[in-house]
This record gives C-alpha cells, sequence and structure tokens, in this order.
C-alpha cells in the first residue's frame, strides 16, 4: 500500500516538474535541503514497513516538519554566514544509507528465504 502511495507520488512529481519553471539559482539550495529532508522521511518510512511500526501520523508529520526545519535551518544558517546546509546534507545522508542497509537486509533475507523453500519443495 505505501509503496503504491510512494510509485504515485514519484509519478506525480514526475509529471509536475517537467511541466515547470526553472527554479531560480537563489533558492535552488533550499530546495535541495528539503528534498533531502523528505527523501529522509521515505526511506524511514519504507524501513518502518519492513519493520512492521509504521504509522501514517508519524510519516506525515515527520515528512513536513523535518523539510521545513531543514529549509528554515538553511536559511538561518545563510544569514548568519555559516554553511549548515553541508551538516544537513551529511546527517539527511547518513541516515537515507542506514535506512537503505535495513531495507536491503530485510529483501536478502526474504529472498533467501523464499530460494531456501523452494529448493526444499524441489527436493
Amino acid at each position: 500500500m505505501v509503496f503504491i502511495a510512494i510509485l504515485i507520488g514519484c509519478i506525480i512529481g514526475a509529471i509536475v516538474g517537467m511541466n515547470s519553471p526553472l527554479i531560480p539559482y537563489t533558492v535552488s539550495g533550499y530546495l535541495a535541503i528539503g528534498i533531502m529532508a523528505a527523501l529522509d522521511s521515505v526511506f524511514g518510512g519504507i524501513k518502518s514497513v519492513v519493520q512492521k511500526n509504521f504509522d501514517m501520523k508519524i510519516f506525515v508529520s515527520g515528512f513536513f516538519i523535518n523539510s521545513i526545519t531543514a529549509v528554515l535551518l538553511t536559511y538561518l544558517g545563510n544569514k548568519l554566514n555559516v554553511d549548515i546546509a553541508l551538516a544537513a546534507i551529511v546527517v539527511f545522508v547518513g541516515r537515507i544509507f542506514i535506512d537503505l542497509a535495513i531495507i536491503r537486509r530485510y529483501y536478502v533475507e526474504k529472498w533467501t528465504n523464499w530460494l531456501k523453500k523452494r529448493k526444499e519443495q524441489k527436493g
């Protein structure tokens, strides 16, 4: 169910992205941080589904609050002349890789167990 929602969201995002005007350079940094925060939430949601503890309220609130907070911190960092965006990118990418490792491990184990069952049924 969640995977279908993610797929539909990606398709809608791609269609809107192809038909939208170019983003000005002055706001592209904020958009990049917002996207990284949103992707972190998406991969965290997928990890929660895999671990069977997904909660839609937590996902939606985390998606928007993380994205907005990341953009606001980036704005504050720009006003203070401190590159907070770089630290945020490092944290978000690190968390995305951790979530991907958990998701990958789950599906590798699931596939391995499926192969074992299939081999036992044949032999």
